[in-house]
C-alpha cells in the first residue's frame, strides 16, 4: 500500500514538474507599467487632448457643442472673441477657458464627434492617476501640451 502510494505521489510530482518546466522557458505575459510600453488598440479613447493647426492656431473656435453633448457635464468651456490682429484660433471666438474633470468623464467620445473642426480629440494616455481631486481638472495649457503616451499602437484585427 505505502509503495503504491509512493508511486502515484512520485507520478503527481512529476507532472506537476512538468508543466512547471514548460512555462519557464515562454516569455511573461505582463508588464512592467509604467516602464514597458502597453499596446492599445487605434480606436482606445484616453486622455482628452486638443489640437492646433500647423501655423500654431487653435483649432478650438469656441462654440461649446463639444459642452454641450457630454452627457455628464465634464466639460466647461468659457468662449471669448478674437482679437483680429492677434487672433487665437482661426474663428471669430476661441475657448479663453477650456477644463475637463476627469471624474465625471466617461470617456464615451460624443465630444470628439460632436466637434465641427476636430479639435479635442481622445488620445492614448491611458495613465490618469492622481493624489488630489483638483489634479483630474485638466486645463487648457495641460489639453494643448499632452504627455507623450507610452503605449505600442496594437495594428487592427
Amino acid at each position: 500500500m505505502a509503495i503504491k502510494e509512493f508511486i502515484e505521489g512520485t507520478r503527481e510530482i512529476a507532472k506537476a514538474m512538468a508543466i512547471t518546466l514548460k512555462h519557464l522557458a515562454t516569455p511573461p505575459v505582463t508588464v512592467e507599467s509604467p516602464d514597458q510600453p502597453i499596446m492599445v488598440y487605434p480606436r482606445f479613447r484616453g486622455r482628452h487632448q486638443l489640437r492646433r493647426y500647423d501655423n500654431g492656431l487653435e483649432r478650438c473656435i469656441g462654440c461649446q457643442l463639444c459642452e454641450a453633448a457630454c452627457p455628464t457635464g465634464a466639460i466647461y468651456i468659457e468662449a471669448a472673441e478674437n482679437d483680429p490682429n492677434n487672433p487665437v484660433s482661426p474663428g471669430d471666438r476661441y475657448a479663453k477657458v477650456y477644463e475637463i474633470n476627469l471624474l465625471r468623464c466617461i470617456f464615451c467620445g460624443d465630444c470628439e464627434e460632436a466637434c465641427p473642426v476636430e479639435a479635442i480629440v481622445l488620445g492614448h494616455e491611458y495613465a490618469l492617476a492622481n493624489y488630489h481631486r483638483r489634479d483630474f481638472i485638466l486645463t487648457k495649457e495641460q489639453l494643448l501640451n499632452p504627455p507623450e503616451p507610452n503605449v505600442i499602437i496594437r495594428p487592427e484585427e
